[in-house]
């Protein structure tokens, strides 16, 4: 009897852990110092495809699918109505040290309470500071790992240590650590939690695979 109290119990939190999972579109932009683009994440499961906006256009001008569990990427031409499989890049190097600290300090973005990550390195003459909440955004850090991108927002993300299981930073902000200036800059401008079809986050059908030769 005892066995099967537990066998229930680990499958309620099992339930209760899928139920809590965000589905929906998470909004975004990216700063640099010449440039701000607008990007869109809709979740579902398993499955992540990110959205690039156009900023002449206003109009969605690539896509990536991330299939979270068979740990593959598609990526999609709207414009040519293609797709084709996207190889993770090859491990980032970092010079010296990422040195990651938890601060004392939180933020409330977006309706979120957020809590302050710092990962700094003195050899890149770089510090980050992230405002990440945590709890139903399971889909980031896998996607991260997986998309292997060779900027530092990145990078060092996956150098933090001890991150709660569903975090996801809301704002993140690369300085240079002689000056002070603002390298580059993320943050979530919208949150819309809602059910998303399973045809938003797959290839259209009309779309034709692109074989490199």
């Amino acid at each position: 009897m005892n066995k099967i109290k537990l066998l229930l119990a680990s499958f309620s939190l099992s339930v209760m852990a899928i139920a809590q999972s965000y589905e929906g579109s998470i909004e975004f932009k990216m700063a640099t110092g010449k440039d701000t683009t607008n990007n869109v994440y809709y979740v579902k499961g398993n499955t992540v495809k990110l959205d690039q906006i156009g900023k002449r256009s206003g109009k969605v001008e690539g896509c990536f699918i991330f299939d979270l569990a068979s740990n593959e990427i598609k990526s999609l031409n709207p414009g040519r109505k293609v797709w084709s499989e996207h190889k993770s890049e090859t491990a980032p190097m970092i010079k010296g040290t990422c040195v990651s600290t938890k601060g004392t300090n939180t933020k409330m973005i977006q309706g979120q309470k957020c809590t302050e990550y710092i990962v700094k390195n003195t050899e890149e003459n770089t510090v980050i500071t992230y405002w990440i909440v945590t709890g139903k955004y399971d889909f980031f850090s896998p996607m991260v790992k997986l998309w292997n991108r060779k900027d530092r927002q990145s990078i060092y993300f996956n150098q933090i240590k001890d991150l709660p299981k569903g975090s996801m930073p809301m704002m993140s902000e690369e300085k240079l650590i002689s000056t002070g200036e603002t390298v580059t800059k993320l943050e979530v401008t919208k949150l819309n939690k809602s059910s998303i079809d399973a045809s938003k986050v797959s290839v259209p059908a009309e779309y034709k695979k692109f074989e490199q030769k």
